[in-house]
């Protein structure tokens, strides 16, 4: 495993103490989630629905890289890659 640093969006650190940052301890993208589900539950269930897939407003990226569907989520992460959590904009 590897400590990975996921970056809050301002939009959700009132669920996680104000903190824009959190580091976790992973192997991939999914087990980062499952972390945050452990340590920051509120912030948990604000990205990822019941079954534990990412909600659809929500976005995932690991450095500039969108991951887009539910098998990305398996994708292993490096030593200092960051996961960054977006909230999707829309409107029109």
């Amino acid at each position: 495993m590897t400590t990975v640093a996921v970056q809050i969006p301002s939009t959700l650190r009132h669920e996680c103490g104000g903190r824009a940052r959190l580091d976790v301890s992973a192997s991939t993208v999914r087990e980062a989630l499952d972390r945050l589900a452990q340590q920051e539950p509120a912030l948990y269930r604000c990205v990822c629905d019941e079954t534990g897939n990412v909600r659809r407003h929500m976005n995932l990226f690991i450095a500039s890289t969108l991951l887009a569907c539910p098998e990305e989520l398996d994708t292993a992460l490096e030593p200092g890659d960051v996961l960054s959590i977006m909230t999707a904009v829309s409107g029109g």
